[in-house]
């Protein structure tokens, strides 16, 4: 299940790749926590929510989150909370690009990880994809 807004082109891409090398449906959603943050009615400007597109029950089954950037680990927390809506999975998993280990807040660790890079609190991650219009994707170290 891809994190909106960028973790559903990182997810699409890999349910692509899984479908062709083992030829099995694979389900994909894309799953929207904006509500569940608990930062939500503390921003000057109100946070705009993205599509939330699940078709499929998740009761029983195993759940892979897929982000682009793990930070804090409060966007996970609010996913899971977010995820519920659609049942409770019998096990959940965490994917990400780029792993932040420095800036954790919470207690949550990715299960797969494509890299893992050391930052300072001021510095962000900043990943570009083609399918945002982007030429070619990039990924970023912004002070």
């Amino acid at each position: 299940m891809g994190l909106q807004p960028r973790g559903i082109h990182f997810a699409e891409r890999i349910v692509k790749e899984l479908r062709e090398i083992t030829g099995q449906n694979i389900l994909l959603g894309h799953l929207d926590a904006t509500f569940y943050r608990d930062d939500f009615r503390r921003r000057e400007t109100p946070l705009v929510p993205n599509k939330t597109n699940v078709p499929f029950i998740i009761e029983g089954k195993k759940v892979i989150l897929i982000d682009d950037v793990l930070a804090s680990g409060r966007m996970v927390r609010a996913a899971l909370d977010a995820m519920t809506a659609f049942g409770r999975p019998k096990v959940v998993e965490l994917l990400v690009l780029i792993d932040r280990r420095y800036n954790r807040e919470l207690p949550i660790d990715p299960d797969y990880v494509g890299m893992q890079v050391s930052t300072v609190e001021s510095q962000r991650v900043q990943v570009e994809w083609k399918e945002q219009g982007f030429e070619a994707d990039h990924i970023w170290l912004v002070d």
